[in-house]
């Protein structure tokens, strides 16, 4: 699909229901008390990919952190903007389309990608993260087509233990394949020292 096509639809999405997409993800917060605040008491850098409407930002925001949140849709990241508030200057918004990205130079403390699946770009995902660095990744599996709702296309859905694959390199912290109400793979990965 096209870029502007993908940009137009979560345009859309977004517009059409813009409280849907407040509420950070359970996991975010796990992940944070169990491995994240453990290795950065006094916050850091953080890259939130296809952040949205800024819900995962803004809860890092809050947490202290400096983040940098990127989305292909201008209409998400109004939101974000918005829903940040005070937290705005703590945040900085980044429209753009992430089938291009390129890590920086200076990589990230922590990568967090949630309900997003690029397979091609998880080499510069991967280089993101800075050495002793963390990545935070949640998204849906192939189990989700036997579900009665959410994505159905399986160019977005990762097979069983793919995401192990895709992070290989980086030292796994965690991993869980879950169905319930979803069907989802995450994962907590560090980066080593260099």
């Amino acid at each position: 699909m096209p870029s502007s096509d993908e940009r137009e639809r979560w345009n859309r999405k977004y517009r059409e229901n813009p409280e849907a997409w407040l509420d950070p993800d359970p996991f975010l917060a796990q992940a944070f008390s169990k491995y994240v605040q453990p290795l950065f008491p006094r916050g850091g850098s953080a890259l939130d990919l296809a952040g949205g409407a800024g819900r995962h930002s803004i809860w890092l925001a809050k947490q202290g952190w400096k983040v940098t949140l990127m989305d292909i849709s201008e209409t998400g990241i109004e939101l974000a903007r918005r829903n940040a508030g005070p937290l705005a200057p703590h945040i900085h918004f980044v429209v753009d389309d992430l089938t291009q990205f390129r890590a920086s130079q200076t990589g990230f403390d922590l990568v967090i990608g949630f309900f997003y699946l690029e397979r091609g770009m998880f080499p510069e995902i991967l280089k993101a993260v800075r050495p002793g660095g963390l990545l935070v990744y949640k998204t849906y599996t192939v189990e989700q087509l036997k579900l009665s709702s959410g994505p159905k296309d399986p160019s977005h859905l990762l097979e069983p233990k793919e995401l192990l694959r895709l992070v290989e390199g980086l030292q796994v912290l965690h991993y869980s394949e879950t169905v319930a109400e979803k069907a989802t793979a995450e994962i907590v990965a560090r980066r080593k020292d260099s």
